[in-house]
């Protein structure tokens, strides 16, 4: 029989895992059985006395190694999450129109920055080595427009990304506001819908919907630095506090409009990493769910 020590953490094995339960598996699987946490071991053949001085054997466990693909990822929200993907230890490729921004930053070297349009990109380029991909894809336009890159865009890259066999889509989408019907059913919340209705569909157990409300934070656009967070911040605050008070209005038509707190970009950033990381997370989230997956990423 086939005898074995583990240095340092298990001196002798057991009994029962001499006999019963290994009774005939090769001495390489039960190897990588007991010392995929990392210990060092070493192994002797029946007969043979243990050699406690010679040297250990080191075994390293495999690690997941992350790389995500942002779509639009030079926009405010998609270089949010480029950022906090990169500082997490992630490999990041964005895909945009605009390629690679012209504003300063560490982590702007560590992203590969592609120039492209979802309706026409090589995914075999994009998506080589991805383990998801995150599409921060919308913008306001005409009927038309909006249609075509909140919706029909969005369709495109969880298509190409489910064929390509990426595990894992995740989209930033947004809140309803409690808005009525008739004025849901514009091109930009229809696209949205449309949008989220397909991750859903291809990705039933591992796609990732996030509905923020207003997003805040430093915007950066042509040069000029938009401080969202003097207005988001302090709003997001006062919302939060009187939510005991305000919350039997919810049930009014459009009363999110006045009432559905900001979110701030960090927070969305972290909620996609948390999404990213955390196989068990998928499905619809709120602006307080979105909140939650962000204070888990910060514990």
């Amino acid at each position: 029989m086939t005898s074995f020590l583990c240095l340092p953490a298990i001196s002798t094995p057991p009994s029962s895992l001499t006999r019963a339960s290994f009774r005939g598996r090769p001495i390489t699987h039960f190897q990588n059985r007991l010392c995929r946490i990392g210990v060092k071991c070493s192994y002797a053949e029946a007969g043979v006395v243990d050699d406690l001085k010679s040297a250990p054997i080191d075994v390293v466990a495999d690690v997941k190694s992350e790389r995500v693909v942002v779509l639009g990822g030079s926009g405010f929200v998609g270089s949010a999450i480029c950022k906090a993907a990169v500082t997490k230890g992630i490999e990041v490729v964005s895909l945009s129109r605009s390629g690679r921004p012209t504003y300063p930053g560490s982590w702007v070297d560590q992203v590969t920055w592609i120039s492209g349009d979802v309706f026409y990109a090589n995914w075999d380029e994009v998506l080589v080595g991805a383990t998801a991909v995150v599409s921060t894809l919308g913008g306001f336009g005409s009927e038309e427009q909006m249609q075509r890159i909140n919706g029909e865009a969005n369709v495109v890259a969880v298509g190409s990304a489910k064929d390509f066999g990426i595990p894992k889509f995740i989209l930033i989408s947004v809140h309803d506001y409690n808005l009525p019907s008739f004025l849901l059913s514009s091109g930009y919340f229809t696209g949205k819908r449309k949008a989220e209705s397909e991750v859903l569909s291809k990705y039933p157990n591992s796609g990732v919907v996030l509905r923020p409300g207003f997003i805040y934070g430093k915007r950066k656009v042509d040069g000029f630095e938009i401080p969202l967070d003097l207005i988001g911040e302090p709003l997001e605050r006062i919302l939060s506090a009187t939510e005991s008070f305000t919350k039997p209005l919810s049930s009014l038509p459009a009363s999110d409009l006045l009432l559905a707190p900001p979110v701030s970009v960090d927070d969305v950033a972290l909620a996609v990493i948390n999404g990213v990381t955390d196989d068990d997370f998928f499905g619809i989230f709120t602006i307080e769910q979105i909140k939650e997956a962000a204070a888990k990423v910060k514990a």
